[in-house]
């Protein structure tokens, strides 16, 4: 883990604080108004990394680059573990004294996907350091499939793909080869807290030969999802991880996953539609549905199927046991509407698509032989309330429905926040209300059966998402930057 600070209390205890879980330090001496390599190592439980970046290469230091080469001699001379030296130097003075051992040779590009990479790792490989290390800006997430070309596993080599698209390099450090893996408090683009990484990530069990599951979408870096399968991934010993991939397109995601073997993704905004066309056999209910969430690699082949209907349905039913006769009114006229509306019209609801768009709500009711209900609904016309829009979510403030609440349940699709304004009125009004992390835990379990064959342990997910979303809402909850695990 890398810590920063201005001063020597600053970066000191942080460091005390980083040394918790880490199994090596990074010192990022730059960030100091007046580095002090002596006190930043004193007394330090953990192997130290001192780095005194310049700011061509991404870091804050801006004096003279005398002092700040003399900066890392002396961290070298004091003791340091590691000694991080930029490829633009003269690196001879830092391999004599111990024959390159602590040494790591680094460069960092910002600007774009150089189109040579192995080249560099090359050159950055032959300067004779104990460690090679190159992070690169990624465009896309194919573009990590150079990086990973480059890779040896002989813990000689450090890999970073910057950035969201990025992510997978991260947290796959082993499949990179790469030596140890950089997290942090946006110490640089795209990088994860190291409570993240552990936690959610399980990063301490992935193997270079782990079984590779994706999470296709953008933007998912906040997801919960990573946190339940990796759950359930340790739960049952499975050697495999979920990562999440911001890809441009879907032929960029089907090259990321061809490259690292990818055996099966959950797919979400905006890829639900666009991804059909790349599959080479969808199931019925993903055909019905005009969407697919779900993707497995069976025998070469991908396969494209939806498990929302059943996540829609299974916390419902225990609420409302028989849903033949129920009357049910969707709000909105997206492909989430279009999904729930299938699944109750085919319990035998009797379903109304009701939208500010008259002619989408027209589409949707048309398309899976429901009817149009009116904007907004009236008191007296549903049972069941289901809001399948974004509104009254964390990035689209609001509330789609102001009541009045005059049926049995309002279910809620939406789970961040939890709960809803939705949520909140109905309660208010006395109507019961589900929130839309119950589907989001029910149709990532059926994914997790789907791929591996296993239903994850009862209750294993609700608990993994829950704890993780707490987590996240705790002021400081991590009070310290890292970088380096």
């Amino acid at each position: 883990m890398t810590v920063i600070g201005k001063d020597t209390n600053a970066i000191r205890h942080a460091r005390s604080a980083a040394e918790v879980d880490a199994d090596l330090v990074e010192l990022r001496l730059d960030s100091m108004t007046r580095p002090d390599v002596a006190a930043a190592l004193a007394g330090r439980k953990k192997p130290a990394i001192v780095t005194c970046r310049p700011l061509r290469e991404g870091g804050l230091f801006d004096g003279a680059e005398e002092d700040r080469l003399r900066i890392l001699e002396q961290a070298q001379a004091l003791g340091a573990e590691f000694v991080d030296v930029e490829w633009d130097v003269r690196v001879e003075p830092f391999l004599e004294p111990r024959g390159g051992r602590g040494v790591i040779v680094s460069k960092h590009v910002f600007d774009g996907t150089p189109s040579n990479i192995p080249e560099l790792m090359q050159d950055l490989r032959r300067a004779g350091g104990e460690v090679a290390k190159l992070a690169v800006m990624i465009d896309r997430a194919s573009d990590v499939v150079p990086l990973l070309a480059s890779a040896r596993p002989d813990g000689a080599s450090v890999l970073i793909g910057m950035g969201g698209a990025g992510l997978a390099t991260r947290i796959l450090a082993a499949r990179f080869g790469s030596r140890w893996t950089y997290a942090g408090d946006g110490v640089a683009p795209g990088q994860l807290t190291v409570g993240r990484l552990l936690q959610e990530f399980r990063f301490r069990r992935i193997r270079p030969d782990a079984a590779i599951y994706a999470l296709l979408g953008r933007p998912v870096v906040n997801s919960l999802s990573p946190a339940m399968h990796n759950a359930g991934f340790a739960a049952l010993g499975l050697n495999a991880a979920y990562v999440p991939v911001e890809a441009r397109d879907v032929e960029d995601f089907r090259a990321f996953a061809d490259a690292l073997g990818v055996r099966g993704a959950s797919v979400t905004s905006p890829f639900k539609r666009d991804v059909m066309r790349l599959l080479d056999e969808v199931s019925p209910a993903a055909e019905a549905a005009g969407a697919v969430n779900t993707l497995a690699m069976r025998d070469g082949r991908w396969i494209g199927t939806n498990t929302d209907a059943d996540g829609f349905l299974e916390p419902l039913r225990k609420r409302v046991p028989a849903l033949a006769g129920v009357r049910a009114v969707i709000l909105g006229a997206g492909g989430a509407a279009r999904a729930v509306g299938l699944a109750l019209a085919r319990e035998g609801a009797h379903v109304a698509i009701a939208a500010r768009r008259p002619e989408a709500a027209r589409t949707v009711a048309r398309a899976i032989g429901a009817t149009v209900g009116d904007w907004p609904p009236a008191r007296d016309s549903w049972d069941v309330l289901v809001n399948a829009t974004p509104v009254g979510g964390s990035t689209e403030p609001g509330t789609p429905f102001a009541g009045p609440f005059g049926g049995r349940l309002v279910y809620d699709l939406v789970y961040d926040p939890d709960p809803t304004p939705l949520m909140r009125a109905a309660a208010e009004a006395g109507c019961p209300a589900i929130g839309g992390l119950e589907m989001l835990v029910a149709q990532a379990e059926r994914q997790f059966e789907i791929w591996t064959g296993q239903r994850p342990p009862a209750g294993l997910f609700a608990q993994a998402a829950q704890h993780t979303r707490s987590v996240r809402l705790q002021p400081d909850s991590e009070t310290y930057e890292t970088d380096d695990v």
